[in-house]
């Protein structure tokens, strides 16, 4: 039986048919047929199509532990693969402690197969640096680690799904060079952080990952104001824990009140909560500090609208949109308000836009769905067109159940609409958290079950 690790000790990453039958040490038709044949565990990134393709090393071991009978007799075994996996100096990283959601959650980092031999060291060299952070804040970082993480962050902030992957990549590259580094420990927490919003990854996939990485960063460092950051943004929209999530945004600040990605975040968790006007305080103050973000910019022009300064916050979206038509968050916001204002054609516009920014493939079918039929039946063919390409997708685990239950809602299936906002409660659904203001469920109001759900999330609902 293949040893088992910690959730939080990183896990080599294959990247491709050929680093995957290097594993092997067989060539790639034999692996790809073993993929389709016994079951070999091998993924694909959201948006690639069949060719893009990764696995993970402790996946391929325990899939051919399992198979021994199959392979006897040939120079093909588990134990020559143990290896990988079974050196003493591989032994698990004492997790921090973990909310009960996240504890038994599997994180996986995700590493090069090149860097596979490096990772096995990690632990022992990790113990160096766990006694303090003073420790780790005080001594340089090495100099290659330190140049990964840039390259992670040039990468992180272009905010597309495949420079996200990128930087993900770096930010794990710094860390096998230097594990006690935090600043990239925080790369990887911020990566996963906006992966579910910039790519098709799913919440449950990627803020475990988050909350685990930015862990980390604050117990190698305690005073850096980017670690606190991103455990704030992961406390609140995956822990649901306003209050522990401010404490680390303010936190941040605290240390470094300068911090422009600790005024931005702050910013969209104080207009999350309804904080208007603070949230317009702080975005301003990201927005001085650092003038040409075109993403601090874009949620300006969301919180302006939220805020009542409509035609401010839409003419400031537009401007961000002419200049960075690749910028997912602008076009998602503008179909947002396009959609509140009934102007149904603009919407559908801007969701196609965001669609395709986001490479996703689900989204994608589905905005062609509602394209379908609001040319062919208005805003009710609309409704009709979309909600079984969304069931689909939802099958599959590409769609969340609280997007159908918007439907259902708009639709007038009133009771569907609650069942899938209940599989969305279990899911921990981001979406829940603006479930009160989602104006789809204006009908749902007065509904004992809706009102459960409302409670269950600690708001109330509206009279």
């Amino acid at each position: 039986m293949a040893p088992t690790r910690d959730p939080l000790t990183l896990q080599p990453r294959l990247h491709s048919w050929k680093e995957i039958a290097a594993f092997f040490d067989r060539d790639e038709r034999t692996v790809k047929r073993w993929e389709k044949e016994r079951g070999l565990p091998v993924h694909r990134m959201p948006g690639s199509g069949r060719g893009g393709v990764f696995a993970y090393a402790h996946e391929l071991t325990e899939w051919l532990e399992g198979r021994k009978q199959e392979f006897e007799g040939t120079e093909l075994n588990a134990a020559a693969l143990i290896q990988h996996d079974s050196s003493p100096k591989a032994a698990s990283i004492p997790p921090p402690a973990l909310g009960k959601r996240t504890m038994f959650r599997s994180v996986i980092w995700f590493l090069p197969v090149s860097l596979i031999g490096l990772v096995l060291f990690l632990s022992p060299v990790r113990r160096e640096f766990s006694s303090g952070s003073a420790l780790a804040a005080s001594r340089p970082p090495n100099p290659e680690a330190q140049d990964l993480y840039l390259k992670g962050r040039y990468y992180w902030n272009r905010r597309t799904p495949d420079d996200l992957n990128k930087a993900v990549d770096f930010f794990t590259q710094a860390i096998v060079r230097d594990p006690g580094y935090a600043p990239a420990f925080v790369g990887l927490a911020d990566c996963y952080n906006l992966l579910r919003e910039f790519s098709a990854m799913s919440s449950d996939e990627a803020f475990p990952r988050a909350l685990a990485a930015a862990r980390k960063a604050v117990e190698l460092d305690e005073f850096s104001a980017e670690a606190h950051n991103s455990l704030g943004f992961a406390t609140f929209y995956w822990d649901w824990d306003p209050v522990g999530a401010e404490r680390e945004y303010k936190r941040a600040l605290a240390i470094n009140p300068n911090y422009v990605q600790g005024h931005h975040w702050y910013a969209t968790f104080l207009m999350a909560l309804g904080r208007n006007s603070e949230a317009l305080d702080q975005i301003e103050q990201a927005r001085k500090l650092d003038p040409t973000s075109a993403a601090i910019l874009a949620d300006k022009g969301i919180i302006l609208h939220t805020a009542g300064f409509q035609d401010e916050g839409i003419s400031l979206l537009k401007q961000v949109e002419t200049t960075e038509p690749n910028l997912a968050s602008s076009h998602r916001y503008l179909a947002e308000i396009y959609f509140a204002r009934q102007d149904y054609e603009s919407y559908l516009v801007e969701s196609r836009k965001f669609a395709a920014s986001v490479h996703d493939d689900a989204a994608v079918a589905v905005q062609a769905a509602a394209e379908e039929g609001f040319r062919t039946g208005g805003l009710r063919g609309m409704w009709e067109k979309m909600l079984p390409v969304q069931k689909e997708y939802l099958g599959q685990g590409k769609v969340s159940p609280y997007t159908v239950a918007v439907t259902c809602a708009q639709s007038g299936r009133r009771q569907e609409a609650l069942q899938y906002l209940q599989s969305a409660l279990a899911k921990r659904d981001m979406g829940m958290l603006f479930i009160k203001t989602e104006t789809a469920f204006r009908n749902l109001h007065q509904d004992p079950a809706y009102r459960e759900l409302v409670s269950r999330i600690g708001m109330r609902a509206s009279s």
